[in-house]
């Protein structure tokens, strides 16, 4: 599901992500940032199940903002697996349009006078030719 942003310009789609979707854990962080980050639990760890995206935020050494930080990357990653599969189901219809979709006379009877004259090449391999 897609909810249309009033707040852009460019009006582009944000993704609704319902909350029991999402399943959050918090680690210990590591790297820079001292014995705080390596004390409390303030990385955060998302997983959007319905598309199984996978995100782990520590850019901040407080949780609330790695969380923060953590749900808007989820938010445009969810909205670009999203697009893409809007992109694919439009080439899909597409594909199938062009599938279908008349062919012109002239194609059509150049089609047909190459299918004759492969036929009579072949009619002709089969015939017995008596030598006698």
């Amino acid at each position: 599901m897609l909810k249309k942003d009033s707040k852009s310009k460019n009006r582009e789609f944000e993704p609704y992500i319902r909350e029991e979707d999402i399943v959050e854990k918090f680690i210990k962080a590591g790297g820079p940032g001292g014995q705080f980050v390596n004390k409390t639990s303030s990385c955060v760890y998302l997983k959007h199940i319905p598309t199984g995206i996978e995100v782990k935020c520590q850019e901040a050494r407080s949780q609330a903002m790695n969380r923060h930080l953590a749900r808007e990357i989820l938010a445009g990653k969810v909205r670009v697996y999203q697009l893409k599969q809007i992109r694919a189901k439009i080439s899909e219809a597409e594909k199938l349009k062009r599938q279908f979709r008349k062919k012109p006379a002239r194609l059509k009877k150049k089609i047909l006078e190459e299918k004759r004259r492969l036929s009579e090449k072949k009619r002709l391999r089969s015939k017995k030719v008596d030598l006698y």
